[in-house]
Formats: C-alpha cells, structure tokens, sequence
C-alpha cells in the first residue's frame, strides 16, 4: 500500500508514533472498522486495561485478515480510553502491532462505553 505520510514543518510534530494525515491515491479498496473493544470471543472481559488493548488489536488483526488485510494497510486509528493513565498502556500495545509513522492518529478521553467494564476501544480505516 502506498501510504504517504504528511507532517509539515510549519506545525508541532506529533506528540508519538503517527502523522498529522496520510495520503493514500485511490482508487484502492478501503475497510471501515467498528470500533473493537477488549471482550473475547466468549465474551470474557479482562480487568486490565493492557489485556482489553490486546483484544482490541486481536480483534482487528482478525478483521483485516478477514478482509486479505494487515496492519500495513491501516492508515487511521481513532481510539478512545476511560482514563488519562490509559493513554501509555494503549500506545505500547499499540506499538507491538503497528511499525513507522504512515498512520494517523486520534486519542478520545471517554467517560465510559455501554458497559463499565470497558476500558478501551479502537477503530480503523484501512486501505488497500
């Protein structure tokens, strides 16, 4: 996938690993994701907010080999996190899937999801 990172100089570099936009030409097969929370297939919802990261990429990793995808072909990731002190533990997880910077990036401080027992949830577009 040809994925072109755009980060001008005339504005902040971004805070971590991702670029301010991504241009991608087209025309390419393009995936939306819903956004994956950290539940397992059977239905076990982990306390820890590393784990519940975990299962959010292991979701999307499924879904984009369901789509004959990988993390390579994602080109936005838009997450959201019920705390502040989320913000590291998600990046780190987030760094074990996804290498470089041909990505961009949003971080939501969320009040909660449907249920209080979700920590974390992430979406992507993807292209191919």
């Amino acid at each position: 996938m040809a994925a072109t990172p755009i980060n001008p100089g005339a504005i902040r570099a971004p805070f971590a690993a991702y670029s301010h936009a991504v241009v991608v030409d087209t025309p390419k097969r393009m995936l939306f994701a819903s956004g994956q929370l950290g539940v397992s297939p059977d239905d076990v919802i982990p306390e820890d907010i590393e784990a519940q990261a975990v299962l959010c990429f292991e979701n999307i990793r499924a879904i984009l080999a369901e789509a004959g995808m990988d993390f390579s072909h994602v080109v936005r990731f838009t997450a959201f996190v019920t705390d502040r002190a989320y913000f590291p533990v998600y990046g780190a997880v987030r760094s074990r899937y996804v290498s470089g910077n041909a990505f961009s990036s949003t971080l939501v401080i969320a009040s909660g999801f449907t249920r209080p027992e979700f920590k974390v949830e992430v979406e992507v577009t993807a292209v191919a």
